[in-house]
């Protein structure tokens, strides 16, 4: 399932979701500058570590925020930031553009950590696979879809699905669209502990993680019903 775009219209400008996709894109026009070597160098001083995670180290504290605004391709910069504009507008409209940023980052930190406790715990800090550096918006993305699945879970999300080689376009509750994304992240999740090596991959737990943070923290940085203007049908 790929998805389009959602049925709900911002009421303001969403200011820090561009402003997040104009940083992420710059910082990966920076990396795409770099050869392979100092590529590579860059993921792993700025990248989640998560054995490095466990010491008392300068790293440690600042790549669970410096990994979020890192990608390792192309593909893995365009599907999160097409997530974001789809999903983060709606968000950011709800919070406010402060709240949403400082949202965002909380997300991206805790779901970093919940990647880097998972991996230590299951493979160890002296494993190959607690040495490989996690980068990417995915985590503090999957926050935003958390608190969009509590504010808007009767929007309808416009996804795209291919059937052999016709296209299929199909109007999904949100919440249902939501609900099977975060079943798919617990499945692959599980399923990853099982194969070894197959971890690094993909953070499936940062994932997990983001989302649940989203869940939690939404209610406490959305701003008041009577704060906000109006009310579309298809919010909470």
């Amino acid at each position: 399932m790929f998805p389009l775009r959602d049925t709900v219209r911002s009421r303001s400008f969403p200011l820090v979701t561009y402003g997040l996709i104009a940083v992420n894109t710059i910082v990966f026009l920076f990396e795409a500058s770099l050869g392979p070597r100092s590529f590579n160098t860059l993921l792993d001083i700025f990248g989640l570590v998560p054995a490095r995670i466990s010491t008392v180290h300068l790293l440690s504290f600042i790549t669970p925020l410096t990994s979020v605004f890192l990608h390792g391709s192309w593909f893995h910069l365009i599907s999160n930031m097409w997530t974001l504009f789809i999903f983060g507008d709606n968000v950011e409209d709800r919070m406010g553009p402060t709240r949403f940023l400082v949202f965002y980052l909380i997300a991206g930190v805790v779901s970093g950590l919940t990647h880097a406790l998972v991996s230590n715990t299951i493979y160890g800090t002296l494993s190959p696979q607690s040495w490989i550096p996690t980068v990417g918006a995915s985590g503090a993305i999957a926050g935003v879809l958390g608190a969009y699945f509590i504010l808007y879970p009767r929007a309808r999300v416009v996804t795209l699905i291919p059937i052999f080689i016709l296209p299929w376009f199909v109007e999904i509750p949100a919440f249902i669209y939501l609900g099977l994304w975060l079943l798919s992240q617990v499945s692959s999740g599980l399923l990853s502990l099982g194969a070894y090596g197959a971890f690094g991959g993909i953070a499936w737990f940062a994932h997990i993680g983001g989302f649940l943070v989203g869940l939690l923290l939404v209610r406490i940085f959305a701003r008041r019903p009577e704060v906000s203007r109006h009310w579309y049908p298809d919010e909470y």
